[in-house]
């Protein structure tokens, strides 16, 4: 399916206002209560920052070639429960609720 009228004949461009498919824009997305299983350390500062209490195994938080369209994490990083709006490596803001 798809829109019957795009616009007029004159002016003869598409206008702005004009609802199409695409991005929905970089706007601002609000959820809550998204529970925070750990916070870690950047590579440089803890070489082993996926160890546990539990699992001594020496080994980091990224896994063997790299997240899936993501590559390594070098900096520091925090593991929340649930997924997270936006495209991968986008810039998210946690504040306290």
């Amino acid at each position: 399916r798809k829109v019957g009228c795009i616009g007029s004949w004159h002016p003869a461009k598409v206008q702005w206002q004009v609802p199409r498919s695409g991005q929905m824009g970089y706007f601002h997305r609000t959820e809550i209560n998204k529970k925070i299983y750990r916070v870690g350390k950047a590579l440089k500062d803890e070489p082993n920052n996926a160890m546990t209490e539990n699992d001594l195994t020496e080994k980091s938080i990224t896994p063997m070639g790299g997240f899936s369209h993501y590559g390594e994490v070098n900096e520091d990083w925090i593991m929340l429960k649930g997924s997270i709006m936006g495209c991968k490596r986008r810039l998210i803001t946690l504040r306290k609720s």
